[in-house]
């Protein structure tokens, strides 16, 4: 994915939350043809080495191309789509595992919550 210029490269391992997969990977592409070319690289090599895709889905729009591996399924997003669908939100409880190569990911920061102030009592005349 990397040789192809993907981006924001991530590895969710599902296994303890569902048994679709054991791991989703999900990357993004600066447009439908690079997404593409990466889904064709990914494509090529697993199956020079053996691993042939149950299903790939999307290829034709490449604004989403979802390639089903079994136990590891792939995701190439078009990058507004990515953040559209945001599958990194749906699947927040999974593992995030480190893609080497990839720059490290900021953990996101904690929206700050409203304070609620006490009401001081106020003095009345009498």
């Amino acid at each position: 994915m990397l040789d192809k210029k993907a981006t924001d490269v991530l590895i969710l391992q599902v296994a303890p939350l569902t048994s679709v997969a054991d791991y989703l990977v999900i990357s993004s592409a600066d447009s439908d043809r690079q997404a593409s070319a990466i889904a064709d690289h990914i494509e090529g090599i697993l199956s020079r080495s053996g691993s042939k895709p149950l299903s790939i889905e999307g290829m034709r729009s490449s604004q989403w191309v979802l390639m089903d591996f079994g136990d590891v399924i792939a995701h190439i997003f078009r990058q507004d789509v990515r953040t559209h669908y945001a599958l990194e939100r749906l699947w927040a409880d999974a593992k995030r595992i480190a893609v080497p190569g990839e720059p490290r990911a900021a953990q996101p920061v904690a929206t700050p919550r409203p304070v609620k102030r006490k009401k001081t009592p106020t003095k009345t005349k009498a």
